[in-house]
């Protein structure tokens, strides 16, 4: 069972700038909740019992997002009738008994990050979900959990794009297709149009195996001096290793980028 999910954290934002220079990108508020309570939430619903939070020591502000007990109890003892506050403040209490941290001091990719989580890891699988992508509407990370049930193997998330955007995606080569998912046997960064082998995108959820450890140890930088959880992933597909992609139906919301999270609010905003 698929019971831990690990969300790295330590990315500087910098497509979210000057936002971002004030207030981590996943804490920006989206229709008065920030984008990392929507993604844990959707983890919640799926059966997560635990949040692994990966980030910076540098930047205590997400830890105290979670833990400033002292300033709720003050604030709810003079508004006693504040009901509304005393809702976030129970909301606030649930995720912290769910919640361990990891810290990657700087940004060294997103296999580096998982790197640190390696000795808290229980289950065969892991959840990863990268903070930039909201899926609402349905709940992704259920119907990829319900997908490796089925098959017990690994799953990426993935969305069709546009033919002439592939080059901004890691783009996914598959056989075996039905309605809601298919076998993986490629995985390319970025393929210029005339290398990609389908339109399928990988959007920001993953259901790992353990095993990848042993791939990620050993495992030289790649693109910007970093540690790409994609490469890693490419090379368990190499060897075999069964990996499915879930075409998800729920809709995407790119957070990551400034005109994205300004939109994010409208969008959310007709789904939930």
């Amino acid at each position: 069972m698929v019971k831990q999910a690990i969300i790295p954290l330590a990315g500087l934002g910098t497509r979210l700038l000057p936002l971002s220079s004030v207030i981590p990108k996943e804490l920006l508020p989206i229709n008065g909740k920030p984008n990392l309570e929507y993604i844990m939430d959707e983890c919640i619903q799926a059966g997560i019992k635990q949040f692994i939070l990966v980030v910076p020591k540098n930047r205590p502000s997400i830890k105290k997002y979670f833990f400033n007990d002292n300033f709720y109890k003050k604030i709810i003892k003079k508004k006693k009738n504040d009901k509304r506050l005393r809702e976030v403040f129970k909301r606030i209490k649930r995720y912290q008994k769910m919640i361990k941290f990891v810290y990657q001091n700087k940004p060294e990719g997103t296999g580096h990050a998982v790197l640190q989580c390696k000795k808290y890891l229980k289950g065969t699988h892991f959840l990863m979900l990268l903070a930039d992508d909201l899926i609402v509407k349905k709940n992704c990370s259920k119907e990829m959990i319900a997908l490796h049930k089925r098959t017990k193997g690994s799953v990426i998330a993935t969305k069709r794009v546009e033919r002439k955007t592939v080059s901004r995606w890691g783009i996914l080569g598959f056989k075996n297709k039905t309605r809601n998912s298919f076998l993986i046997n490629e995985v390319i960064e970025k393929p210029k149009l005339s290398e990609a082998p389908s339109n399928y995108a990988i959007i920001g959820r993953y259901i790992l195996p353990k095993k990848i450890f042993s791939v990620l140890k050993n495992q030289g930088r790649g693109k910007g001096g970093e540690i790409h959880i994609t490469d890693a992933i490419k090379s368990l597909v190499k060897r075999n290793e069964k990996f499915y992609g879930n075409i998800f139906k729920g809709k995407y919301i790119d957070c990551g980028t400034l005109e994205g999270f300004i939109n994010s609010g409208t969008t959310i905003s007709k789904y939930l």
